[in-house]
Formats: structure tokens, sequence, C-alpha cells
């Protein structure tokens, strides 16, 4: 099954295209929870009225990655600790069903490339890249949900793995982290290649679901390891 093509640039409306901006600046962290979102420095920005950025504001919010406040500029989302507890709880349950349906569907091309990016992983896991290591760890998950073919499992995968994927990235940062990502994508991977469906599930259940003393360490971490405000971002022109 095959997904429909992304619209073209030229077809986005204004709307649309400071959508899209935002939602990656929130994926990648260069908007951290809790980042104001103000309609006027938007507007200035994106050199356009209000009318499109409250409009992009709506559609993220409904999204679940940004508050929209009452005579306040919007914000993104802040998740509390008990919120997180319960997403990565569902989040576990859905990538261990991706990697169970992976054990059964996945293709010979695609253990290939899973191979490739496990090998990425590892050369990057000591070094101090850990945005690539984060872009490489996310193609590897986005892979599995690909394998399982079920394009209705990956859609709602997606969308709950990019509402944490703030905070997701800032557990990359911890050098331990990474080593025991390694170890589970190396289980994760084995079950997959050996047809494994019940070991490849439980072992992506295992990598994926923060809790306990791992989720409050995290918890524990995240004050003191938010991104610093990034410098104010120069303005975008956006193509009639």
């Amino acid at each position: 099954m095959t997904s429909k093509p992304a619209p073209s640039a030229s077809r986005l409306s204004h709307s649309q295209r400071i959508q899209q901006v935002l939602e990656a600046e929130i994926f990648s962290g260069a908007l951290p929870p809790g980042a104001r979102l103000d309609e006027v420095e938007l507007a200035a920005r994106f050199q356009v009225s209000r009318t499109p950025v409250r409009e992009a504001l709506r559609h993220l919010a409904s999204a679940g990655l940004v508050q929209v406040r009452s005579r306040q500029p919007a914000q993104v989302v802040e998740l509390p600790a008990h919120k997180l507890v319960e997403m990565f709880q569902v989040m576990a349950e859905l990538e261990g069903l991706c990697a169970r349906l992976a054990a059964r569907r996945i293709t010979p091309a695609q253990i290939a490339a899973l191979n490739a990016l496990h090998q990425a992983l590892v050369a990057l896991a000591d070094t101090d890249r850990v945005d690539d290591f984060y872009e490489v760890n996310r193609r590897f998950h986005e892979l599995i949900y690909e394998a399982a073919q079920n394009e209705f499992l990956a859609e709602q995968t997606r969308a709950l793995r990019n509402r944490v994927g703030a905070y997701r990235r800032l557990v990359t940062h911890r050098s331990s982290r990474r080593a025991g990502t390694l170890d589970e994508h190396a289980q994760v991977l084995r079950c997959i290649v050996a047809g494994d469906e019940e070991g490849a599930a439980a072992a992506m259940r295992d990598h994926v679901n923060l809790l306990g003393e791992k989720l409050l360490d995290f918890i524990a971490l995240f004050p003191r390891m938010a991104p610093a405000p990034a410098s104010r971002p120069g303005r975008v022109a956006l193509a009639p």
C-alpha cells in the first residue's frame, strides 16, 4: 500500500507552509516544549498577515503539538510526567505491534536497509554527533513501521512518536542511553530477521517503554538538558 504524495510547495497555502515549518522546528527541538509562539512575531517572520498564522496554530493545536491560550501567545505543549508515562505505554504497544508485523512481512531489501541503519548508529554512538544519531534512530524506527505494511498503524505510531519527539531527542544526549539503544536495536533486529514475531514485539516494547527508573531519570534530566533558546529565526518569504 502506498501513501499519497505530499502536495508540492507551490500548491500549499500560506497556513500549510507555516504549519510545516513550525512542525519541523518542534520535532527537531528548535522549538522546545514551552516555547512561546506569538502571532505578531510569526506574521513578521513569515511576512504574512496574522490570519494564516492563526490557522496554522489551530492545526498544530489539533495535532496536540501546540496549546492555544486565550489572550496569551500560543506555546509548544509541555507534557507532565504522568502524561509522558501514559504516552510511552501506548507507544510501546504500537511500536511492538509494528515490530511483530515486520517480523512477518519484512522484505530482504528492507532487512539490508535496517542492518545498514544499525551499523550507522554503531558508528555514531561514541561521537558528539547526537543530532545525526537521533535522525538515524528515527529512520530505523520508520523503516520498521514501513516493513509492518500497515499504513494506518504506521500513521498512528508516527503521530504519537512526533508528539513526544522533543523529549526523546533530549534522552539521546545521554551517552548511556545511546549505548542502550544499540543493544536494544540489535535484539529487535535479530528477532525480525529470524521471523520471531513474539520476540520482536517484546524487544521493541522493552526498548520504547521508558518506565520506572528510566523514566524518572529522563524527567529529572529534562530541565538541565532543555535546548538553549535558539536565536530568533530570520524572515521566511512564502511564495504566493
